[in-house]
C-alpha cells in the first residue's frame, strides 16, 4: 500500500517536470544546459530540445505509474517494483543519449 504512494508521487513529479519546464527556469533546472557558458547556451536550441523534453517526462509520469498497477494485477510486489524500476530507468538512458546528441547543440542564428 506505501508503496502506491511512492509510486504515484513520482508519476506526479515527473509529470510536473515535464509540465512546468520552460525555458525561463531551463537555466536553472536542466542539468548540463545550467552549467554551460553563455555562447553555448545560445548555440543550444532549447525550443526544440523542450519540445522532446516536456512530452518526455509527462508520457513517463503517467506511463509508468500505469505499468505498475497493471503489473501488481498480475505479478507480485517485489516484481512489479522491478518492472517499475525497469519502466523508469530505460526511458531515462534514452533520454540521456538523446538529449546529449548533436540534434539540439548546433543551432543557426
Amino acid at each position: 500500500m506505501v508503496l502506491d504512494f511512492v509510486v504515484i508521487g513520482v508519476g506526479v513529479m515527473h509529470y510536473l517536470i515535464g509540465n512546468y519546464t520552460n525555458k525561463e527556469n531551463a537555466k536553472i533546472l536542466l542539468a548540463g544546459y545550467n552549467t554551460m557558458s553563455k555562447v553555448e547556451r545560445e548555440k543550444f536550441d532549447i525550443d526544440e530540445y523542450l519540445k522532446f523534453f516536456k512530452p518526455f517526462f509527462k508520457k513517463l509520469g503517467i506511463y509508468s505509474v500505469l505499468i505498475y498497477f497493471v503489473s501488481s494485477l498480475i505479478l507480485d510486489e517485489t516484481t512489479s517494483l522491478w518492472v517499475w524500476t525497469i519502466s523508469i530507468t530505460v526511458p531515462v538512458i534514452y533520454l540521456a543519449i538523446y538529449g546529449n546528441s548533436n540534434r539540439f547543440k548546433n543551432k543557426m542564428k
